[in-house]
């Protein structure tokens, strides 16, 4: 990363310089030094002295062969510690799937212990630093290292990505090299890489069988069920349910459909925030394993909104009456969509889970219909 200083007259100067997907740039303070750039830039301008910010990356067939021995030092060292976090972050709920990509860590790291040997005895101790951001080609990667909790399956996927992508590297790196020693270890790796997949399998196999996936599966499916079925449910029920009240009461005192609409509208908002901060502030997921508490009480309110709201759009049909009917048919279809959740996600009984949600419904229904009638 350099960052030349440049005055507020030249600035723009530079800026005309440097084209939208360009090559390289000149300017004074570089000794008339042409150094090819990325094709992301950012120019930024703070306090009395503006910079110009730009980061330098090279082609890939500029690199020497020393900067390609690092570069493969440090993809091995990355992918290594990646492995190791995948591990690391899966242990708890996928216990085989984190032994798996143990496994994966540790070739990782013989791959780097044999580029390092190699690296010394060609070119000494110092390793430049040279990663995969001051290169052109190589993908971005997202961090889902840093996602708690991991998906299982992206992660898996990831992994996939990864060592494609290392491979390519290492089989375009070995063409275009001219030491024999060099080259044969880059096509060893390639070789290696290649197979990684196969090898992954026959790990899979033995880390995970048929008996430890079937656990994963459930412990995967709990989750799920714990970080959004359970609250999503929670906030569907207690939308569809506890606006009932409000809305038909309000629907039968002013024989009008829009201020049924308004008080079912106003139902649903306030029910939904206040669904939405109590499931947040329950508790943080660390003992429960329910999940980022933000994240359930978005969903909670969410659903809570989306419950009370159902029923409450009928009533902007004008003529009161179909809109009463309306809003019945939909209270219906609500309550058969919460039963199916209950017995889809909760293995309620279909009976249990229908008398459950309809004796409430109809309870709140009865009271909405008599206070309004009143």
């Amino acid at each position: 990363m350099l960052a030349p200083t440049a005055s507020y007259g030249s600035l723009a100067k530079i800026a005309a310089e440097v084209p939208t997907g360009g090559e390289s740039f000149r300017h004074e303070s570089l000794l008339g030094q042409s150094l090819p750039v990325c094709r992301r830039k950012t120019i930024i301008v703070c306090g009395p002295h503006p910079h110009l910010i730009y980061c330098v990356m090279k082609k890939f067939e500029e690199l020497t062969e020393r900067e390609v021995l690092a570069l493969a030092i440090s993809l091995e060292e990355e992918d290594e510690r990646v492995y190791a976090d995948f591990a690391e972050g899966l242990r708890q709920d996928y216990p085989g799937t984190a032994a798996m990509f143990e496994g994966m860590r540790e070739e990782e790291s013989g791959h780097r212990r044999r580029l390092l040997e190699l690296f010394q005895k060609k070119f000494g101790e110092h390793i430049p630093l040279i990663r995969r951001q001051d290169v052109r080609g190589f993908v971005e990667r997202p961090a889902l290292w840093l996602v708690r909790p991991l998906r299982i399956e992206a992660v898996r996927k990831e992994a996939s990505t990864m060592e494609v992508e290392t491979r390519r590297f290492y089989e375009k790196a070995a063409v275009r090299t001219q030491d024999v020693s060099i080259r044969q270890l880059l096509d060893d790796l390639a070789n290696e890489e290649r197979s990684h997949e196969t090898r992954a399998q026959e790990l899979d196999k033995q880390k995970l069988p048929d008996s430890v996936k079937a656990d994963e599966e459930v412990a995967q499916r709990r989750l799920f069920v714990l970080q959004i079925v359970q609250p999503g449910l929670a906030g569907l029920m207690d939308g569809s349910v506890s606006t009932l009240a409000p809305v038909f009461a309000a629907a039968l005192a002013t024989q009008k459909s829009w201020d049924a609409f308004l008080v079912g509208s106003a139902a649903s908002a306030g029910a939904g925030i206040s669904m939405g901060f109590a499931e947040a502030l329950s508790d943080d997921g660390s003992l429960t394993g329910r999940g980022h508490p933000w994240v359930r009480g978005l969903v909670c309110g969410a659903m809570t909104a989306l419950g009370g709201i159902g029923h409450t759009l009928p009533f902007l049909i004008r003529d009161f009456r179909v809109a009463l009917w309306a809003a019945g048919a939909v209270v219906v279809a609500e309550l058969a969509v919460i039963t199916w959740i209950r017995r889809r996600y909760m293995d309620t009984p279909w009976v249990t889970a229908a008398l459950q949600v309809g004796l409430g419904g109809v309870l709140v229904f009865i009271t909405g219909v008599l206070i309004g009638s009143s």
